[in-house]
């Protein structure tokens, strides 16, 4: 008897199923175009660009990787447990670049480092040069995308990295510390293995945002997989050959994936005591004060300030004839959105990764990597996939009410932002899910024990004993996904209802025009709109930690 009821399906068993058939529906209607025949356009696609696609794609993956996993857990420790002049500035500085799309950096810093523009036109002024007397690296390359890739993402590894040291007990690194563990390889041998999920959950964000890059690379002409997915898919138009390119894509998100999980092994890392103090901060001075403050300044200096001073400078000279019009509306459009789908996704985060916790039988795991899978496909083929199944919706709805009713009532889904809203939650639901599982997983298992042995339920445990827990994580989750949605253009450009822009989609218009000066408006209104939230999340974050003196 006790044998055919461990394989029941537990209430949180099915709460998953359904949240991961909602979430995975668009994915799904997607993948069914694998199997279909391409006539022979596949086999030219392989022959001619895959290569090219593969390498380019392999290339920035690699390099974005390692510079955003350097920068993003250097900087996390640095202002968490040192101390150094501009500390206080650089905790919510550093998560400035946050909130400047890709493609809006890659416009501004074209501009600037053009041949025509005010860096070289300087310099040759200055030296007395002419066009060709002097070698200047073009910005509109390779290498370039993969620069200013790496100085906006890394802020996905440097906030769940902060939150990761934030919730590290004082216990764990007081034996450290007693074992004779200076500052560098306490960090190297404690601190890091026990945030290495949160760790490995930022960088993976970051390299499946890489995998999906698609303004900056398109600018910039470097040809990735995602670039061959829309030019198939929109120019050649051959979807089963784009999802066929989609699917490389996947496959390549799944070997991550695996390859990360297969080097963790068994290890697992657990804090055992709920023991908080306030952390202890090293003092640092002279030279090494100074580098700590330089190595902070740079990425924010690079990845914000000089990009949002570009934008400011145009928008003075040329601005949006659109300002003080309706411009309102565009921002709470944005704003409306973004919250609504920050929301939804941690929470659904939550249910999946608790849900996992509790029973984590090979079906429910399946089904919550199933539900994650959205992050792994580009924008634009995520809304054809959610297209697909709610346009036939709505041909069904309106066939039956005219047939029954004499009347026709039109879009009811898929011409309203309710279908936004769900595209943001298939979109961007791994966001949240890698930083609330990785928060998830530091739990201890005896302490859900010790709480069902108190009389707790599994929903009661989860409110009162691991939620307090995550409260840093949870924020860390929902401002991510806040801003990747205020951010967003291509499912937004493709499902929006009619007369219904964003922020992003009216900058992209004009930059796409070639009327950056104008465009800098609208991209200064997304980088204003989300500096407000970084600001008050890196606050909500320090004040988080139980035993915090802030609190």
């Amino acid at each position: 008897m006790s044998r055919r009821l461990s394989h029941r399906f537990t209430p949180w068993t099915l709460l998953i199923l359904a949240v991961a058939l909602v979430v995975a529906v668009p994915v799904l209607a997607v993948l069914a175009h694998i199997v279909m025949p391409t006539g022979g356009v596949w086999q030219h696609l392989a022959s001619t660009v895959l290569p090219r696609y593969l390498s380019n794609t392999l290339f920035l993956v690699v390099t974005v990787g390692i510079g955003t996993l350097v920068i993003g857990t250097g900087t996390a420790w640095l202002v968490v447990m040192c101390r150094f002049p501009g500390k206080r500035l650089f905790e919510w500085a550093l998560l400035l670049p946050l909130a400047v799309p890709t493609y809006v950096i890659a416009y501004a810093y074209t501009d600037f480092l053009q041949v025509a523009g005010p860096l070289q036109s300087w310099l040759r002024e200055l030296f007395g040069w002419s066009y060709g007397d002097y070698y200047f690296p073009s910005v509109r390359s390779l290498g370039g995308a993969a620069t200013l890739i790496t100085l906006v993402l890394y802020p996905y590894v440097y906030l769940l990295a902060r939150a990761a040291f934030l919730e590290q007990s004082v216990c764990v690194l007081d034996v450290g510390r007693t074992l004779g563990r200076g500052p560098w390889r306490l960090f190297a041998s404690v601190a890091v293995p026990l945030a290495r999920p949160a760790i490995v959950g930022g960088v993976s964000l970051v390299l499946m945002e890489t995998l999906n890059e698609f303004g900056a690379v398109q600018f910039f002409g470097v040809d990735t997989f995602t670039t061959g997915i829309y030019r198939t898919w929109f120019g050649l138009g051959e979807p089963v050959a784009a999802a066929q390119l989609a699917a490389c894509l996947l496959a390549f998100v799944i070997a991550l994936v695996l390859i990360e999980r297969a080097s963790r092994g068994k290890r697992r890392y657990f804090h055992t005591t709920s023991r908080y103090q306030q952390l202890p901060e090293y003092p640092l001075h002279g030279w090494r004060a100074a580098g700590a403050s330089m190595a902070c300044a740079l990425p924010v200096v690079i990845g914000f300030l000089i990009p949002s001073a570009i934008l400011g400078q145009l928008a003075i000279q040329q601005g949006d004839t659109l300002l003080g019009t309706r411009f309102l509306d565009f921002a709470w459009n944005s704003l409306a959105l973004a919250a609504i789908a920050a929301v939804i996704a941690v929470g659904l985060a939550v249910i999946l990764s608790y849900g996992v916790r509790i029973d984590d039988r090979p079906v429910t795991r399946l089904a919550t990597r199933i539900a994650a899978m959205g992050y792994a496909i580009p924008g634009s083929v995520v809304a054809v996939g959610i297209l697909i199944p709610f346009a036939w919706l709505d041909n069904a709805v309106n066939s039956w009410l005219h047939e029954h009713y004499g009347v026709i009532i039109g879009l009811i889904f898929s011409g309203s932002a309710f279908i936004l809203v769900y595209a943001y939650v298939v979109r961007f639901l791994a966001v949240s899910f890698n930083a609330v599982e990785a928060s998830l997983g530091k739990v201890t298992p005896t302490m859900d024990a010790a709480s069902r042995t108190l009389g707790q339920t599994a929903g009661g445990t989860l409110r009162r004993v691991h939620t307090p827990m995550m409260r840093g994580s949870l924020l860390a989750a929902g401002i991510l996904v806040f801003v990747d949605v205020m951010k967003e253009l291509p499912a937004t450009i493709i499902l929006r209802p009619f007369n219904f822009d964003t922020l992003a989609v009216r900058a992209h218009n004009l930059a796409s025009d070639e009327r950056l000066a104008e465009a800098s408006t609208a991209s200064l209104a997304i980088v204003a709109v989300g500096i407000v939230p970084v600001i008050l999340l890196s606050i909500a974050m320090r004040r988080s930690r139980p035993g915090s003196d802030s609190a």
